[in-house]
């Protein structure tokens, strides 16, 4: 159960070139992991002050876009530079989580704050469980049902709808995802 996820490669090779002129210009990995918040608080931004329709799902999509590929580039550069450190790895995961919670801060607009912070709650969750299962020595469960892409793409619908229940289905996917991934660490380490 992959999803999105399974598209990794294929993004990554499509980035090559943008993470070569990276790794050129020195740029910090730290600057890319803070530019993908960056994307991710103006998509909040944008689900937060512009009507629900197309022009702010496309915005919201760009953006979120943008967000998964620094996501991707700031491993990338920091392992193709020499500069991956393990203190990077956790500015690595708080960039993360912190991208995630900007957006759906911009939520609270469209949607009773409860559910806002449910659906933050269990964003988070599948991270969370990844992050435990590798510090017990499992390999790092990534992917679906409903991974960080695919909660990209729901928030984009959020954004084309203003339909509150999208936050329900990104919420129950997430802690769906949340228990596919312990059941997989829990066979890994048994």
């Amino acid at each position: 159960m992959n999803g999105l996820y399974a598209l990794k490669p294929w993004y990554a090779a499509r980035l090559g070139g943008v993470r070569t002129l990276l790794v050129a210009r020195e740029v910090p990995p730290w600057a890319i992991t803070a530019a993908g918040v960056a994307f991710a608080a103006a998509a909040g931004a944008v689900l937060a002050t512009t009507r629900p329709g197309p022009l702010a799902a496309l915005a919201v999509a760009l953006l979120l876009a943008a967000r998964l590929a620094c996501a991707n580039l700031d491993g990338g550069v920091a392992r193709e530079s020499g500069r991956a450190t393990r203190f990077g790895a956790v500015v690595n995961e708080l960039g993360d989580r912190l991208a995630e919670l900007a957006v759906l801060a911009g939520c609270l607009v469209l949607a009773p704050p409860a559910l806002v912070a449910t659906t933050a709650l269990a964003a988070t969750l599948p991270s969370w469980i990844a992050l435990a299962g590798a510090a017990a020595g499992a390999r790092r469960a990534q992917g679906g049902p409903v991974g960080k892409t695919e909660r990209c793409v729901l928030l984009a619908a959020f954004a084309l709808t203003g339909w509150a229940p999208w936050l329900i289905v990104l919420a129950a996917g997430s802690a769906i995802t949340a228990l596919v991934r312990l059941a997989r660490i829990g066979r890994e380490l048994a």
